[in-house]
């Protein structure tokens, strides 16, 4: 498979190919510099490999939950590339592209918890799958930081940028038993990878399909509980 992603959704942007098993990545943190990096990214790879965008299978993004200005920057530019080019295209949850990274052992539950500003925190739990892939365990939410992880199965692992910003909610993971895992944001090279399931499963968007809007994922008004997006991915 040849699958082309990127992820805008936090103040890291990345961008990878996906070159039948082999993955190359473009990463980079900024603030605001998403829109002027994410296309010399894309063609930094595309030129490096010798492919062109019509030979691809399909495109991959990070969906969010997120910045809203990142978002709207990964859908348009995913938006354009699929258009030009008729590609279909797969989103992928930002959280899960963050528990992709985990090193959980099987059957083991993985809290993410990203920023979502404002004193609050976008946040969902994953399992490793037997056969490698990443399941959903709840909705994906967005609470106060006091909120997160009540009224789910216990994890083993908790990860995502919202640990650094929220001292209390770390020490109380911690205390909890949770391993801890620093550094870690949606990257595109776990968007290719789980983004290769939707095709397998036929849930690609196709070329003609509107993709799925910005407000979905970010959630406008802060209103507190579960997106209305949320996916099992299996590798």
């Amino acid at each position: 498979m040849r699958l082309l992603a990127l992820d805008t959704s936090t103040e890291a942007c990345s961008v990878a190919l996906l070159l039948d098993g082999e993955v190359y990545l473009r990463f980079e943190m900024t603030v605001r510099g998403h829109a002027e990096l994410v296309l010399p990214m894309v063609e930094a790879l595309l030129g490096e490999s010798g492919i062109a965008l019509e030979d691809l299978d399909g495109l991959a993004f990070g969906r969010g939950p997120g910045a809203f200005t990142g978002l709207r920057i990964a859908t348009g530019v995913v938006q354009g590339l699929a258009f030009g080019a008729n590609l279909p295209v797969a989103p992928v949850s930002s959280l899960a592209a963050v528990a992709e990274q985990v090193p959980a052992a099987i059957g083991e539950a993985i809290l993410i918890c990203n920023d979502a500003r404002m004193g609050e925190v976008y946040w969902g739990l994953f399992r490793r799958e037997a056969d490698g892939g990443l399941g959903s365990l709840a909705p994906e939410r967005v609470d106060p930081p006091e909120r997160v992880g009540h009224g789910v199965a216990t994890a083993a692992h908790a990860a995502g940028n919202a640990l650094a910003r929220h001292p209390a909610l770390r020490d109380r993971l911690r205390s909890a038993g949770l391993q801890i895992h620093d550094g870690l944001y949606p990257r595109a090279d776990a968007v290719a990878r789980l983004g290769r399931g939707p095709w397998r499963g036929a849930e690609a968007y196709p070329r003609s399909r509107r993709y799925p809007s910005t407000s979905v994922t970010t959630w406008p008004g802060r209103r507190h509980g579960t997106s209305p997006e949320c996916h099992n991915y299996r590798l």
